[in-house]
């Protein structure tokens, strides 16, 4: 299960890098969907990168991984009501829940929750 947990790290951050960092162009359409200012958008995405990394470190030093599990969890939460908001279609749903589930499942995880 250990390599579960990791692979589940790593794909959360991968996305994460992915969506903000290349694909940065769509995050700023859809902020401006949602209605958000600039500033709340570069600290959501700050913060992303910065708790995908520690995801990442985490592989090596595994006491960072519950905190910024607990925290992607709580902001692809906030996504998930952002989508409700505007009324997006469900298929714009599907990748922040997935990263939902997978941030609860690293978190659970790491708490001793689940054995892994």
């Amino acid at each position: 299960m250990d390599t579960l947990v990791i692979l589940a790290q790593l794909i959360i951050a991968a996305s994460i890098i992915i969506v903000w960092v290349f694909r940065f162009d769509n995050i700023v359409l859809e902020f401006k969907q949602y209605g958000l200012p600039d500033l709340v958008r570069n600290m959501v995405g700050a913060t992303k990168i910065a708790l995908a990394t520690l995801l990442v470190a985490g592989i090596w030093y595994p006491q960072l991984v519950l905190v910024p599990a607990l925290l992607m969890a709580a902001l692809m939460v906030c996504a998930q009501l952002a989508h409700i908001k505007v009324r997006n279609p469900f298929i714009k749903y599907v990748p922040s829940f997935v990263l939902l589930l997978l941030s609860l499942f690293v978190a659970a995880a790491h708490a001793g929750l689940i054995n892994a």
